[in-house]
């Protein structure tokens, strides 16, 4: 009834528990950006099918992944450190089962854990990502941080999926980071020049209220101090213990890291000096 989409680059060490967290579907697919490791030979070993492109890009790798022919009508999208506990997969049968002509896409949460703990505070829980969506009927946009939209009705599901960011190291985290950051920033750099909807700050769909939150975000001065501090002090990251407080810090360099390369981009656009 669900078939399951896996995008995966050099997984070989977080794909194990991923397939073995979506055994129970009939259909998966593993669609690769050419790794070097033992990825492609772990995803057959597990009967996954397995396509292979050449990555350009989030938003077109995972449109180019939903291309692909599905068993099933609806898929379940999950990132190589994602697991599917069992109260999600039981809840995600049980949605799509029920669910009318006119719903395309169910929205859900996810659960970040660092050392060993589940980091509910400083990770600025909770945050909606637009996963189990009916195949064809769902775009995605934006190359970092993807936007989903869908040609229909959204609904909401409330278990969580795991996610695992540090399984690989810190060191990975930190490399992976710095080039989201410069995605972000370029993004940024546009985004923040046109005008902020305020009225999409009242909107229903989360995604398009954490957009207009974003906007105004970042244009605070600051910015890089405020966030870690917002999420440790008023979202009560010391609640987490000392993960919460190495991860507000690591917070802190990555929206650093993007402050000051959404300077250096405007100071390039303007043919200022570096």
């Amino acid at each position: 009834m669900i078939s399951v989409l896996i995008l995966t680059l050099n997984e070989e060490v977080v794909l194990p528990r991923c397939l073995d967290s979506v055994k129970w579907s009939d259909d998966i697919v593993v669609f690769d950006s050419f790794s070097s490791d033992r990825t492609i030979e772990i995803a057959k070993s597990r009967n996954a099918r397995v396509f292979q492109k050449k990555f350009e890009g989030y938003a077109s790798q995972r449109n180019a992944a939903l291309a692909v022919e599905f068993k099933n009508p609806w898929v379940l999208m999950v990132d190589a450190d994602e697991q599917v506990p069992e109260n999600l997969r039981q809840e995600a049968c049980s949605a799509v089962e029920s669910a009318s002509e006119d719903m395309a896409l169910f929205r859900m949460r996810r659960k970040d854990f660092f050392m060993g703990r589940w980091i509910k505070h400083s990770s600025g829980y909770p945050t909606w990502f637009g996963r189990l969506l009916r195949a064809g009927r769902v775009r995605v946009d934006r190359e970092i941080n993807e936007e989903y939209h869908a040609t229909g009705e959204a609904g909401f599901l409330r278990a969580h999926l795991h996610h695992y960011p540090f399984t690989k190291g810190i060191q990975f985290w930190v490399e992976r980071h710095n080039r989201y950051s410069s995605m972000e920033a370029t993004a940024l750099s546009t985004e923040t020049r046109r005008p902020i909807a305020y009225s999409d700050l009242l909107a229903k769909d989360p995604a398009i209220r954490r957009k207009a939150g974003k906007q105004i975000l970042y244009r605070l001065p600051l910015r890089p101090v405020l966030v870690p501090a917002y999420l440790f002090l008023f979202r009560g990251g010391f609640l987490d213990g000392p993960p919460g407080i190495y991860f507000s810090l690591l917070r802190a360099v990555y929206e650093y890291m993007i402050a000051l390369k959404m300077k250096e981009i405007e100071r390039r656009r303007l043919g200022l000096p570096l």
